[in-house]
């Protein structure tokens, strides 16, 4: 379970250099107990009425995305119990264990604010949340879920119930059938309220959709959760070397020319305004990108530096 301090990306964009907040061990590497990763609660941390029978539903996993440095997952998985089906949760608050019928809103997700064990401080206003998962469903169907809701300083649970939906300032929901390997995920912030104030996020994974749905034997992997936090405006880059690597769009060529000081050997992604991961690939001097007129994102990853851009299609 908890507690680490969130993970502080450095970014200089327009001159000004900022902290944006992260989720604490979002990649799932770190876990003082094998059973849970640290940051994060589920069913072995559950409180409530029928807590008691919780099972472990959650363990560290070997089975990584592509592409990654880690070594660790998370892995989640249902069981059933009197025929009843427990979904794999995990969450950035603590589950609420108080009904015997899984769709009993008792039963939730939730933040605690006086508890740093079961609260995440979020202060800041990402554009999007980014993860990768692999979701096997037992039966061959049925949805896997991720929430992510952004809320003002008051104790928010997940189901929502009136109390908790006036203090909502934004949320990301995605509902994702089987992945057929590991697969990405981007999903932008609606933030239409109705509060204004963020302090807090919660954010949970579920193998299912609906609470007590699917089958015994669900596994949902998940890795590398991450917050998307688009710059405002010039050129951006997430190093204090920033004169390293600098990066332009050729709007005749259709082009993305990368210009360095230093050799770079990694990947780029290329992001919409809403978070979409619109291309990747390997490093060039000249990237293909022919798309619609708009604003873009480019990232670059290297072994040790992530360099951030905005760039302008006309």
């Amino acid at each position: 379970m908890k507690k680490i301090i969130l993970i502080i990306a450095l970014a200089l964009t327009s001159g000004a250099l900022f902290a944006q907040q992260q989720i604490g061990n979002g990649d799932m590497e770190n876990w003082a107990n094998n059973d849970e990763p640290d940051n994060w609660n589920s069913f072995l941390t559950a409180a409530g009425t029928f807590a008691f029978a919780a099972g472990d539903q959650c363990d560290e996993s070997s089975d990584i995305r592509p592409g990654s440095a880690g070594f660790s997952s998370c892995r989640l998985f249902s069981t059933s119990i009197f025929g009843i089906v427990a979904n794999g949760n995990v969450t950035l608050g603590q589950i609420q264990m108080n009904s015997a019928t899984a769709n009993d809103p008792s039963n939730h997700n939730k933040t605690f604010t006086g508890d740093t064990d079961f609260s995440q401080v979020l202060t800041d206003t990402p554009d999007s949340i980014v993860f990768w998962a692999k979701f096997i469903p037992s039966g061959g169907s049925g949805n896997a879920r991720m929430k992510a809701s952004i809320h003002t300083n008051y104790d928010y649970q997940d189901p929502e119930d009136a109390a908790s939906a006036a203090e909502l300032v934004g949320s990301a929901v995605v509902n994702y059938p089987a992945t057929n390997g590991w697969g990405r995920f981007a999903v932008a912030f609606d933030y239409s309220g109705p509060a204004t104030v963020n302090d807090y996020i919660l954010v949970t994974f579920t193998t299912n959709e609906t609470p007590g749905g699917g089958d015994a034997g669900d596994e949902l992997y998940i890795d590398d959760v991450e917050l998307i936090y688009n710059p405002t405006g010039g050129i951006g880059i997430s190093e204090l070397d920033q004169n390293d690597v600098v990066v332009s769009m050729d709007n005749v060529s259709n082009t993305i020319t990368v210009n360095s000081l230093v050799e770079l050997d990694g990947d780029y992604s290329i992001y919409s305004t809403m978070g979409q991961v619109l291309q990747t690939g390997d490093v060039e001097s000249n990237i293909a990108f022919d798309a619609n007129p708009g604003v873009y994102f480019v990232h670059i990853l290297t072994e040790n530096k992530i360099y951030k851009f905005e760039i302008l299609k006309y």
